[in-house]
């Protein structure tokens, strides 16, 4: 078996147990860029030499392979990390909610940072402007900007390595991101002052996996793709909620025409099939190291044309203060939840935090590196039905052997035209 602690960069990618967060560049930017790859997140790319001691430092300073323990005193903590409140709730802003993946929360609050608290602005993700089927990292300082990222994105991303946006933006920002992209944040603000002093707020958006450009392509085929038709226009939520996702062609004739069908019908029978390794061992898709984390409350079913609500998670004093200051200042509406509600809300997100122990279990058997084994995984798969235990162990080698995930991972790069 192999050294279990991966020692560079390239032990990290091809054990697959890269998330794409982007942090190694953002700390090596000169050595490191991230570049997009056809059945993966986004991955590190280099650029230039990179040093065998700068390597071996990425590799220590990666939050995939060092991560941050959470406490495990109570179930609540187990499933879902820290947790100071929960509330629900949506945007004041009508145009807001609806634009919104579920009640425009996240644009909320930080449109309340920008204009309320001072905040120089917030690094996000929005659809690529050179082509709507990639993501891009922004630091959006008006409302127009924020509302051009609002929706969820489901395609490969990262904002850590955009961070020199944050370092230089002047002022604290607030940062939105998967899990990962958090995680990925707060390990280069250990090393970069700079990025730690404008590091205002962490929000994380509740993440069941990124699916790859494959699935994107999938999508859009779908939607009844054409050769001949360009891509205008690529949306996976908002709108209401959860809104449908929907393409925007322009035809050689000139003719524009659109295709849209239903959240649960995009993501359910397409985009989570495309979901990479990496995000089935994830422990934490829910953002237990964000200040705030947010996500569907799918324990109230969707109404037609509705609009939208949200649950967050209230993680530090900092996300407290944040999200009480954005209630006064009438950007949100809110009411207080147990937070036992979350595991009626994503039970499949508590179940796959316990299944995800058997999965490293068996990775390791197989004889490639393997992500720590966590107590509060472990806890989880505790948990379990006899079935998911099995499922998650003995279905997970067999995973393993079907899809040859015991040989190093072959980075396939999108194609250079297609990078843009």
């Amino acid at each position: 078996m192999n050294n279990l602690k991966p020692s560079s960069l390239q032990d990290i990618v091809s054990n697959r147990l890269c998330t794409g967060c982007g942090a190694c560049a953002a700390l090596a930017p000169a050595h490191v860029k991230m570049s997009e790859t056809s059945d993966e997140n986004r991955r590190p790319k280099c650029v230039s030499h990179l040093p065998k001691e700068l390597d071996a430092f990425l590799a220590q300073s990666c939050p995939s392979v060092s991560p941050r323990e959470t406490d495990v005193a109570t179930q609540v903590t187990q499933a879902w990390g820290p947790v100071f409140e929960v509330w629900e709730g949506y945007a004041a802003d009508e145009d807001i909610r609806f634009s919104g993946s579920s009640g425009g929360v996240v644009t909320a609050i930080s449109l309340a940072a920008m204009q309320s608290a001072g905040f120089a602005g917030t690094l996000h993700v929005k659809a690529s402007l050179k082509n709507p089927k990639l993501n891009e990292a922004c630091l959006s300082k008006t409302r127009q900007d924020l509302m051009a990222g609002a929706g969820s994105r489901y395609a490969p991303a990262s904002v850590a390595d955009r961070l020199d946006l944050v370092a230089d933006a002047g002022g604290p920002c607030v940062v939105v991101g998967k899990p990962c992209d958090i995680a990925g944040v707060n390990a280069v603000g250990v090393l970069r002052e700079e990025v730690a002093q404008n590091t205002g707020l962490t929000i994380s958006i509740f993440c069941a996996g990124t699916p790859s450009h494959q699935g994107t392509e999938a999508l859009l085929d779908h939607l009844g793709k054409t050769h001949e038709a360009e891509l205008q226009s690529l949306r996976f939520r908002g709108n209401g909620w959860p809104g449908d996702m929907v393409a925007s062609w322009t035809e050689e004739n000139g003719q524009s025409h659109s295709a849209r069908t239903t959240y649960a019908d995009g993501w359910g029978n397409v985009l989570q099939k495309h979901r990479q390794w990496r995000c089935m061992t994830c422990a934490d898709h829910t953002g237990e190291v964000a200040d705030l984390s947010v996500g569907d409350p799918w324990q109230t079913p969707s109404e037609e044309g509705g609009h939208g609500k949200s649950l967050v998670i209230v993680r530090t004093e900092r996300g407290r203060t944040m999200l009480r200051r954005a209630v006064a200042a009438g950007y949100l509406i809110l009411e207080p939840r147990n937070p036992k509600v979350l595991f009626d809300a994503q039970p499949n997100l508590v179940a796959t935090k316990g299944a995800v122990w058997g999965r490293r279990v068996m990775q390791r058997l197989s004889g490639r590196q393997s992500l720590p084994m966590r107590a509060d995984s472990f806890h989880g798969w505790l948990a379990l039905p006899l079935r998911a235990k099995l499922q998650s162990t003995f279905g997970t080698l067999k995973r393993i052997v079907a899809r040859r995930l015991y040989r190093e991972k072959e980075t396939n790069w999108l194609a250079a035209e297609e990078q843009q």
